[in-house]
């Protein structure tokens, strides 16, 4: 009990926070996509220092960052590991639900980013779309983080990779970093309790360019799973 109501000051807080740096930073990001990513690095940096310090919950970046023009196809379990991926890239920017623009603060920041927003539903004409903006430039140029299976799952959670990731990686000719995570094991998707331990997100390594869709998501999803599921076993998890 004790733990669970100090997750809750905790996830208070936090979201309160989002509200002043948000905008305090806000005629910089209004200025300058550095600016946008600035206030979002130094959130982002603010949230791991106070779960480390009120949950003992702490954060790791594993594998080499990349930082060229590339995709990253990576796990995603919580909104900690949004945090984690984003910090670690000197210019990322995500392919995002189209809802989240309306979020406050989130929203505004996500355009000053770059951000690629997508509509659920529709398959193919989302894909299409998707692609037509990155091409066209309306994203700004750095890292393109696509979730691969379009949704948080919690650990152990098992859904198929879409096609969309793999549309990407054909139709951009750039290399794909996957990323694998354990983030969920410590910050649930849904709920309130936070868990102490060590979170850690892992660049894997690159799949370069040349694979046909199949053997490309073949690769992507073996070597995803396999690394989150050993980062689960490793925090203590047992994804099976």
């Amino acid at each position: 009990m004790i733990r669970w109501f100090v997750s809750l000051i905790f996830m208070i807080h936090i979201y309160f926070m989002m509200v002043v740096i948000g905008l305090l930073w806000g005629p910089y990001a209004l200025l300058s996509p550095e600016g946008a990513r600035a206030g979002a690095k130094a959130y982002s940096r603010y949230v791991f220092w106070l779960s480390r310090w009120m949950l003992g919950l702490r954060v790791e970046v594993r594998g080499p960052i990349p930082s060229g023009e590339v995709i990253i196809a990576a796990k995603h379990q919580s909104f900690l590991d949004i945090m984690m991926i984003f910090t670690a890239l000197p210019t990322a920017k995500f392919i995002m639900k189209r809802e989240i623009l309306w979020t406050p603060v989130i929203g505004l920041y996500a355009r000053r980013l770059g951000c690629v927003p997508v509509s659920r539903g529709k398959r193919g004409a989302a894909i299409t779309k998707m692609v037509r903006d990155v091409e066209a430039g309306h994203a700004l140029p750095g890292q393109l983080i696509i979730y691969s299976q379009g949704t948080r799952l919690a650990p152990g959670v098992k859904a198929p990779y879409k096609v969309g990731t793999a549309v990407l990686y054909n139709q951009l000719q750039q290399e794909c970093v996957p990323v694998a995570t354990n983030a969920g094991v410590f910050w649930p998707r849904t709920g309130v309790l936070r868990k102490p331990g060590l979170a850690v997100v892992e660049f894997l390594p690159t799949i370069p360019v040349g694979l046909n869709k199949d053997a490309f998501m073949s690769v992507l999803e073996e070597v995803v799973e396999t690394k989150s599921n050993e980062l689960m076993v490793e925090g203590g998890f047992d994804p099976s």
